[in-house]
């Protein structure tokens, strides 16, 4: 048995093919978005046609009244969760120079993508600690970050800041959790494609060809789904906080 996994934001994009990718590897899967919608739906039927219980969680992240309840409806259908991928996040309301950037825009980011990471975390964190956990399953958290925690994005200021705190929230609760047999770990995705970067893929398309990333093209929500199984099933031992760049070498230094 893999386990159970909570994730965020899986309606579409990232957090679909991450849901779908661990329903691949054995995991049943709590899906989860805003509200009830056909997409979130089909998410849910793809991951049963693939032979796993699936169960979709409707709420906001950036609620954290509404945490507890998200994770304990989770489990009342598909019994203890054993992993946690936190995806769900929002970007900027407009871009724009950094000395325009809006409070109301910046608070957006920071209750979202952080603050809700965070204490969505600590919820899931405290419901582990609270009860036996069978020593041959996995217990995992993933957090879903950006190249953007390292790089800096001057037109999506407010974004970044979020996103570099999300890699902070990996390293606490690794160094928290990882005596209890909980990892925990991180993806940095680039330039990945989806219905989010239709706006600016002819943009970067044309950058990429002229060497901005090591592998000349966008990754695909899929890669990053295989990551996070590898991630989430425990294969690789002996780590604590791993961070993985799903960036085609958008970061490394190169002369």
């Amino acid at each position: 048995m893999r386990g159970v996994a909570f994730v965020t934001g899986s309606r579409r994009g990232i957090g679909r093919a991450i849901a779908l990718a661990l329903a691949r590897g054995g995991f049943d899967v709590a899906v989860n978005d805003l509200a009830a919608s056909p997409d979130l739906a089909a998410t849910c039927d793809e991951i049963r046609s693939l032979g796993r219980h699936a169960v979709a969680v409707t709420g906001d992240i950036g609620v954290i009244d509404q945490h507890a309840n998200m994770l304990r409806d989770a489990e009342a259908a598909l019994g203890p969760l054993t992993t946690l991928v936190n995806n769900a996040g929002v970007s900027v309301l407009a871009r724009g120079d950094l000395l325009d950037v809006s409070t109301e825009s910046y608070d957006r980011c920071l209750t979202i993508n952080t603050r809700g990471t965070f204490f969505l975390t600590q919820a899931f964190s405290r419901r582990l600690l609270a009860r036996q956990r069978a020593a041959e399953v996995h217990h995992s958290i993933v957090n879903v970050s950006s190249a953007n925690a390292v790089a800096p994005s001057i037109a999506r200021g407010e974004y970044c800041v979020s996103k570099a705190a999300v890699s902070m929230i990996t390293k606490l609760f690794a160094a928290r959790l990882g005596n209890d047999g909980i990892g925990v770990y991180e993806i940095q995705p680039g330039f990945i494609e989806t219905d989010m970067t239709v706006p600016s893929k002819a943009r970067y398309d044309t950058l990429i060809e002229g060497g901005l990333t090591v592998i000349k093209r966008f990754g695909q929500p899929d890669e990053v789904g295989r990551i996070a199984v590898t991630l989430a099933s425990g294969l690789l031992p002996y780590t604590s906080g791993q961070v993985v760049a799903a960036d085609g070498g958008l970061l490394s230094v190169r002369y």
